[in-house]
């Protein structure tokens, strides 16, 4: 067995990551998005460039970030946007363009990998919430480009693609999609993404920020949406976050669970595309290494998303992919149209 699961990582070691044109989507990335009225995905400029940090020492740290935990309640969310935003240009280069671009975050901190909580919407008067967690290789530098500057990828991008969707769905409809890069995802596809000890990490930094955002919204219906690694996060925060509503795991390794039922009394769904790599991936666990059953596996018990015009691991937030369009009546509460 020891054999086959170090065979296991060696593949996942050797697996390529499909690469699509820089193009694709990039015109989802850019600005606060702006009033439905008026607003147009060819005008949401890129958003890519060199992006400086600032210095990890620790006698500069808190200067140049904004972190909503830092203190035991939950501030406003206008106190939190400005806090980030004076954080962000202290952090300077393309930071700086951030915070002078009308974008809301809750949170920055660029030491490090970096983290961020980046809201596209009205929080504060939105009733559909969605939480948006990426996976593997994701860093600060990578959330708005995307990783390998492939658009697609950027928590970001993502948001913004989840949040139009939403909106064009149902132009009445108050949403707000938040991209949280608020924990160190594993640096490649190696030991460490074969392991729950980041996913551990960052479930207990999602619990904490999920509530805060409850508590000052506790009306809003919750959705939880994670990618691959993500969903690991996702699945292990959940049983600790029991108002909310729907978990979405979406090319995932595995949710930290057996079985759909433990993960906290919310509805489960799962996406896995016939092209998704993630397919190849044995479905194991021996000791701390690998994530046994896949969501996606109907042992599971999860509720099955569509994968139609889903090419690969990290073209499910797409336009035009069946699986966006079904998440957003999942956030909607029209999924019987899914």
């Amino acid at each position: 067995m020891s054999k086959f699961l170090l065979s296991a990582a060696a593949l996942l070691l050797i697996t390529p990551i499909p690469v699509a044109s820089p193009a694709v989507v990039r015109s989802l990335a850019g600005r606060a998005v702006p009033p439905f009225a008026k607003a147009s995905l060819s005008a949401l400029p890129s958003l890519t460039g060199s992006l400086s940090r600032c210095a990890p020492s620790p006698a500069r740290a808190p200067s140049c970030s904004a972190s909503l935990f830092a203190g035991a309640a939950f501030p406003p969310f206008a106190v939190a946007y400005r806090a980030a935003a004076a954080a962000m240009r202290q952090a300077g280069g393309a930071y700086a363009n951030w915070a002078d671009s009308s974008r809301h975050f809750l949170s920055f901190d660029p030491t490090g990998d970096g983290t961020a909580a980046e809201v596209v919407g009205d929080l504060a008067t939105a009733d559909r919430i969605v939480v948006v967690v990426p996976g593997v290789d994701n860093a600060l530098k990578d959330f708005d480009r995307g990783l390998g500057s492939v658009a697609r990828r950027a928590p970001a991008v993502q948001a913004r693609a989840i949040w139009w969707k939403l909106r064009t769905t149902d132009r009445d409809a108050n949403v707000a999609v938040i991209a949280w890069l608020g924990y160190d995802p594993p640096e490649g596809i190696g030991l460490a993404a074969v392991r729950e000890q980041r996913a551990r990490a960052g479930a207990q930094a999602l619990s904490r920020f999920v509530q805060g955002v409850h508590d000052r919204r506790p009306s809003a219906r919750v959705t939880l949406v994670g990618h691959s690694y993500g969903a690991i996060v996702v699945g292990l925060a959940a049983p600790h976050l029991p108002y909310v509503h729907d978990v979405v795991a979406l090319g995932a390794p595995g949710m930290g669970a057996a079985h759909a039922g433990d993960l906290g009394g919310a509805r489960v769904w799962s996406a896995l595309a016939p092209r998704d790599w993630m397919r190849r991936i044995p479905q194991l666990r021996v000791f701390d290494l690998g994530h046994g059953r896949r969501p996606s596996d109907p042992s599971f018990g999860a509720l099955p998303l569509p994968t139609a015009g889903v090419d690969g691991h990290d073209y499910y937030l797409t336009p035009g992919s069946a699986t966006l369009d079904a998440l957003a009546n999942v956030v909607l509460g029209t999924e019987a149209a899914a």
